[in-house]
């Protein structure tokens, strides 16, 4: 680590990210969101190149974490302290900083479960389905995205990633090969999303030899695999195209949307926490709060108040 004192911001960054993936394991995915983050806080505390993390201070950890309230949720504050505290920790390793900066990581007020989740209503969800136009540019697509997102409960990472031998039409599943759970998983596939990725083989997808399901149809990348941002964009244009203002402006959206209404229909949370992957049960106790007839139950008589 001597040879990164001072060094480029790019160097440093790279060393971070071999660590994260060879050392502590993290997803490619995850790395790349602390990266953005990280890069960040080092452009903000130290300026352009040559860097010196040595001469990083605890104010500029608080200073960092805290102008980020502006800009993120209370929940998404979490990625932002595990980030940087997961750098932290990183130059710690390597003997560049001490512990009194992974120290001034400020908390932040936030409760688990403090919020219903956020979903669309039965007749919003119909809306975003019925108007799905097959008129626009990558209509099939966009379509057979949706589809999958809102009857499946995958993650916009997971339909990316889906390949075309994923798909079992004689049995009627889908296979996922990793989530995030670090196992895969076979799902049913409902009628109407196999349909919907049927008519887009068939009447859309570019001739290519690459074996992702969805792929890019457009520019210099037309046959390349799509992104996961690429998913989420769908999701806004069919939003936007039924005219809905959501709690949240993008794919997860569908994945709540589809828990909420297994609870009510009366799955367990163990059936939930399955179809969507939960590593583990605490994580969809937050629709447990959807199950009104249960709350009612478990409830304790109010204390009549004499005067």
């Amino acid at each position: 680590m001597a040879s990164l004192h001072p060094c480029s911001l790019d160097t440093l960054i790279d060393a971070y990210k071999q660590h994260s993936k060879g050392v502590k394991g993290l997803r490619d995915s995850t790395v790349c969101g602390y990266e953005r983050l990280v890069r960040l806080f080092l452009r903000e505390s130290l300026g352009e190149d040559p860097i010196d993390p040595l001469h990083l201070r605890p104010p500029d950890v608080t200073q960092f974490v805290t102008s980020m309230r502006g800009r993120f949720s209370p929940g998404s504050m979490k990625t932002v302290r595990t980030a940087v505290r997961s750098f932290l920790s990183f130059l710690r390793m390597e003997g560049s900083c001490n512990q009194s900066l992974e120290a001034a990581i400020p908390t932040e007020a936030h409760w688990r479960l403090s919020t219903l989740p956020r979903c669309l209503s039965d007749e919003q969800l119909q809306q975003v389905l019925a108007s799905l136009s097959l008129c626009s540019a990558c209509a099939f697509r966009d379509r057979a995205i949706v589809w999958s997102l809102a009857t499946l409960g995958l993650r916009p990472g997971e339909v990316a990633a889906l390949q075309l031998e994923d798909v079992d039409w004689r049995q009627g599943t889908i296979r996922l090969r990793t989530r995030k759970t670090g196992r895969g998983a076979v799902l049913p596939l409902p009628h109407d999303a196999g349909r919907a990725i049927v008519d887009y083989l068939r009447k859309e997808r570019p001739t290519t030899e690459e074996r992702c399901l969805f792929v890019q149809h457009r520019g210099d990348r037309r046959g390349a695999p799509i992104s996961r941002r690429e998913v989420s964009f769908a999701v806004v244009r069919a939003l936007r195209r039924a005219g809905i203002d959501t709690p949240i402006a993008g794919a997860y959206v569908f994945r709540h949307t589809l828990a909420s209404r297994m609870v009510r229909r009366g799955a367990s949370l163990k059936e939930v926490a399955d179809l969507l992957g939960h590593r583990c049960l605490d994580t969809t106790t937050i629709y447990a709060k959807l199950d009104v007839a249960s709350l009612r139950e478990v409830a304790l008589p109010w204390p009549e108040v004499h005067p």
